[in-house]
């Protein structure tokens, strides 16, 4: 029987009305902010210090990612389905999908199979237009930048030479990369060089994932670096005066959206930076707001637990006081058997040389993660290929290494496959004595930030900087920012900054080709490898199998 897509499934699912689910967590109707009758905004006067710093923060991460995907979003969907299958009141928060890799190569970020959040089609697209306003405020102070470079009255002074801000768009387009503009005269500005990045690279998006409330959004925009004077003075965001507009515009999407699980369970989705090239994690209100609400807060940080669970600790946990009670690391057979030098197209056959030699990945992330002081649970996101030896296999490793372990069916089962799971995650809780412990102190240099993830985290040998990164860090020395963490770009696709290296890797250098300053967001942003900050699409993008009918029923979304 031919299975079911992930669209035909939400499609055909019966959503409560958004009021009914917002009742079920004591949001009184009145204070909803309605897109039509299945998504609201939730005012931020919902977030309780005294039941947040009570709540029970369950982070889920995964080990590197890998082409056939490992379902993370899936399984914290599951996961948030099952605590609430066993009596819990559990939420799921998430962050919101960006059209880049809606229309790329990777598809939705709404979960699949019968674990997902819906409205499905509307959250993978314009949801309730969250990005736009990010992008209308990045490109709010793109403009005020070039228009007090052009206009002689209540000019700064500002080196266009040394302004590196770019406009953002939500789109994988390498063609924007790098641009001129002010061409066609000087009626049209001064020539510079410039670009754009995508939305969720933007410090527009980061700011907002980190900010606790509007006057705190308004602060950290003012701090956006812009550039220098031609007499070498900082100019920020607030010396242009943009901070304030740029607010206004993102006034209603600081207030997190309120959907639903295929069963009926709440979610929280808000913001959308990703892992490899920004934080990773969704905001500080949104998560905030779920722990005031319920009891149990299931969260997930973009790519592997290198990238995503690393900045969710390191930068958003130390930032807001947040503190996760256990972390789940995601893995599935094949994506083990493909780190063990499994061919994508064989991944389907049993291979217990190729999972053994592969598991060695899962194992770097399991010792990651102790250095957090967190205790992890192993979800195995199952597959029908996976032979029963396979998966004994992977348990035994979880049980030597004294880490609970659990498989786990959402996507074929929903909730009723992850109760296994959301039991094993309780335990997990119960032995959580402490709160976390931070990989690195914020005191020490740049330097020093960037070696100890590098070495403890990924396992790099050594680390090496391009002199356009040398010429960076000085630069962060002259304006005071050594103290703030690093939030490193890097492939999510190896622990290393080169993509072929699969498995765990060991002793490899590391490459910092630059250092970028995102003072208003707090924290500078090193850029290893090839990493772009403007994917491209690939040759054959998602976009091509996307289409509508006569009826307006999307098709081909995934």
């Amino acid at each position: 029987m031919k299975m079911k897509s992930d669209l035909q499934i939400a499609q055909a699912a019966k959503p409560l009305r958004i009021d009914e689910i917002a009742g079920n967590l004591g949001i009184v109707e009145k204070d909803l902010e309605y897109f039509g009758q299945f998504k609201a905004k939730v005012p931020l006067h919902y977030i309780n210090k005294e039941k947040w710093q009570k709540g029970n923060l369950i982070l889920v991460s995964a080990i590197t990612p890998t082409p056939p995907g490992e379902g993370k979003t899936t399984t914290s969907i599951a996961l948030a389905d099952g605590l609430n299958k066993i009596g819990k009141k559990a939420v799921v928060v998430l962050r919101e999908p960006s059209l880049g890799p809606v229309f790329g190569m990777k598809g939705g970020a709404a979960g699949g199979g019968y674990s997902q959040v819906i409205p499905m089609e509307d959250i993978n697209l314009h949801f309730t237009g969250d990005f736009s306003a990010i992008e209308k405020a990045n490109n709010l102070l793109a403009a005020l930048i070039d228009n007090n470079i052009q206009n002689l009255e209540n000019n700064l002074g500002l080196d266009p030479r040394t302004v590196t801000w770019k406009r953002v768009m939500d789109m994988n387009d390498r063609a924007l990369r790098h641009v001129v503009t002010g061409l066609g005269g000087k009626s049209n500005g001064f020539l510079r060089e410039a670009g754009f990045d995508i939305t969720a690279a933007s410090e527009v998006m980061a700011i907002l994932c980190l900010s606790e409330d509007l006057m705190d959004l308004k602060n950290k925009m003012g701090n956006i670096y812009v550039g220098d004077t031609f007499g070498g003075k900082a100019i920020y965001a607030r010396d242009l005066k943009a901070n304030g507009a740029m607010t206004v515009l993102l006034k209603d999407a600081i207030k997190p959206n309120l959907v639903q699980t295929l069963e009926n369970n709440p979610a929280i989705i808000h913001g959308g930076p990703f892992a490899n090239i920004a934080q990773g994690t969704n905001t500080v209100v949104a998560t905030k707001m779920g722990l005031s609400l319920t009891d149990y807060v299931v969260t997930e940080a973009g790519f592997g637990a290198d990238l995503g669970a690393e900045k969710f600790l390191d930068i958003k946990c130390a930032y807001s006081g947040l503190s996760p009670k256990t972390i789940v690391l995601v893995a599935t057979v094949r994506a083990l058997k493909y780190h063990g030098g499994q061919k994508r197209e064989e991944l389907l056959t049993p291979n217990m040389d190729a999972l053994k030699k592969g598991s060695l990945n899962l194992e770097k992330h399991l010792e990651n993660m102790n250095h957090y002081g967190v205790p992890a649970v192993v979800a195995i996101n199952r597959f029908v290929s996976d032979s029963r030896e396979e998966l004994e296999f992977l348990k035994q490793l979880c049980i030597n290494k004294n880490v609970r372990v659990a498989e786990c069916r959402g996507w074929e089962a929903g909730g009723d496959g992850a109760t296994d799971l959301a039991k094993q995650v309780i335990d997990n809780i119960k032995d959580c004595k402490s709160d976390f412990t931070p990989v690195y102190d914020w005191n020490l240099s740049v330097e020093e930030k960037i070696e100890t993830v590098a070495r403890k985290i990924y396992g790099a040998g050594s680390i090496s900087y391009l002199e356009k990164a040398k010429l960076d860090l000085n630069k962060v020395k002259r304006l005071g920012l050594e103290k703030l963490p690093v939030c490193i770009a890097k492939t999510q696709n190896s622990l290393s900054d080169d993509t072929k290296l699969l498995g765990r890797p060991e002793g490899f250098k590391i490459t910092v080709r630059e250092i970028e300053i995102a003072a208003g967001a707090g924290f500078l942003i090193p850029i290893t490898g090839k990493m772009l900050r403007m994917p491209g699409l690939p040759a054959r993008p998602a976009a091509e199998n996307i289409d509508i009918d006569k009826n307006g029923n999307v098709i081909g979304l995934s």
